[in-house]
């Protein structure tokens, strides 16, 4: 392992007068031969930082924040690399409350271990001596790929109810599965989850949709959410989803209750769209206990997705375009409608056309592990190909006038940008009128008729 550490690294452990370890993740990932996108290096020892950091700077280390009270500094070294180095300690908490209440400093490296969350992040490497230190065997659980809590359960799970989710996102990212005592321990303390603020609960469940990508494991992001619906913590965060499970739908178009298709869609989705496609067909549950039907489900989707995601504090732009691929993923799902239409519709929304093909791909697949072209992709490509063929505007740089030259023919500013959409509309479907004279005279009719 030495051989990934920078020389002023492994200079600066030469010189310190107690041993200088580097623990967590890099550990793990060299162990188990991943590689991280991005080399995250922790750094611990059982020197006091007031101790370590004037050392550390005489080897090119720069503090870029010092935090004492926990024994923690952020370093950054003459390359850029950051560290994040950490005092051997031992924390104690009061259940529920998710930070220490008490911070003991200590010698003891298996106090340190204990502090932590999983055996597996819970291996030292020795830089000075070239050598693992491993107090609670998590080189065997790595090599078992095991995930077991570094204490009991209770305990480790009631510091802190976010490592209920980090069970899940390891689980994914690494292909990793909990033992019985972990899995057992994380299903009775999974209301835990309930004292953890939304932005870090939305943080979490953004690593695990995306877990696939880390280190490359085939379909993760499905393996991380069903854990997290196994334990219980689902129907603490996403309760309306987790209603899908007592759902069946049709035989002749689903293998799946609607949760497990949402799961499935969300398995075969894009990584652009994979918020959606959990979030997709969240108005179903609402609708069959409403109505007893699904029809409306689109749009209480939209609602129900809006209510969560602005629970959950997600970016706006992320609550938005969740919110309409949710409410147009089942636009033209018949293949029914006319081109025509078809062809506004593209027009409109033109900026996520990409995506909800995406999504209605997803959804498509989903139903019984389709990999063909959804349908409804395949007419809608079709399109999108004759428009192109035809010139036919798509947006309204593609259109043959502007506002300047409308309100060079006298119509009024507060007019304009609806005569410009309706004309993009018009030559959408006839191209061949997208010629300034035309939609000029277009645009007067359009404006007697009020627009």
């Amino acid at each position: 392992m030495k051989a990934i550490l920078n020389e002023n690294l492994r200079a600066l452990a030469d010189f310190l007068p107690k041993p200088l370890y580097v623990v967590g993740g890099a550990v793990r990932d060299f162990l188990s031969q991943r590689r991280a996108p991005v080399l995250d290096l922790d750094l611990s020892s059982p020197m006091l930082v007031e101790e370590f950091l004037p050392i550390a700077e005489k080897f090119g280390f720069r503090a870029t924040a010092v935090y004492k009270q926990t024994g923690t500094l952020k370093l950054k070294d003459e390359q850029g690399q950051e560290y994040e180095y950490t005092c051997f300690r031992s924390d104690k908490y009061v259940r529920g409350l998710h930070s220490p209440v008490e911070i003991f400093f200590t010698q003891d490296i298996e106090l340190d271990c204990r502090r932590r969350d999983f055996t597996v992040n819970a291996v030292y490497y020795d830089v000075k001596n070239d050598k693992f230190v491993d107090p609670l065997k998590g080189i065997d659980a790595i090599q078992e790929k095991r995930l077991t809590t570094v204490d009991n359960p209770e305990k480790v799970f009631g510091e802190d109810g976010l490592r209920l989710m980090r069970l899940a996102r390891f689980a994914a990212q690494l292909g990793f599965s909990p033992d019985e005592q972990t899995l057992l321990g994380a299903q009775k303390n999974a209301a835990l989850i309930r004292d953890i603020s939304p932005e870090r609960i939305f943080a979490e469940l953004s690593a695990i949709l995306h877990a696939d990508e880390r280190y490359g494991v085939e379909y993760g992001h499905y393996r991380g959410l069903s854990l997290l619906e196994k334990i219980g913590v689902l129907k603490e965060i996403l309760p309306e989803l987790a209603l899908g499970k007592e759902l069946p739908q049709r035989a002749d178009f689903h293998n799946y209750n609607v949760l497990e298709h949402s799961f499935r869609a969300t398995m075969y989705a894009t990584k652009e769209i994979r918020l959606a496609a959990l979030l997709h067909d969240v108005g179903k549950p609402y609708c069959y206990f409403t109505d007893g039907n699904s029809h409306e489900h689109p749009a209480q989707g939209e609602r129900i997705a809006r209510e969560i995601l602005t629970r959950l504090k997600a970016p706006n732009k992320t609550i938005n375009e969740v919110c309409e691929l949710t409410l147009y993923h089942m636009y033209d799902f018949d293949l029914k409608t006319g081109e025509n239409k078809v062809r506004r519709f593209l027009v409109e929304h033109y900026p996520l056309i990409d995506k909800l093909l995406a999504l209605k791909q997803a959804d498509f697949s989903g139903c019984k592990d389709d990999l063909s072209t959804c349908p409804t992709a395949l007419k809608w490509r079709k399109i999108l190909e004759k428009m192109q063929e035809e010139n036919a505007p798509i947006t309204l740089k593609d259109l043959a006038v502007n506002g300047r030259d409308l309100k060079q023919e006298g119509f009024p500013d507060h007019a304009l940008g609806k005569l410009l959409q309706r004309l993009l509309l018009h030559a959408a479907c006839s191209p061949s009128d997208n010629r300034k004279a035309k939609l000029i005279k277009l645009a007067k009719a359009f404006y007697k008729e009020g627009v």
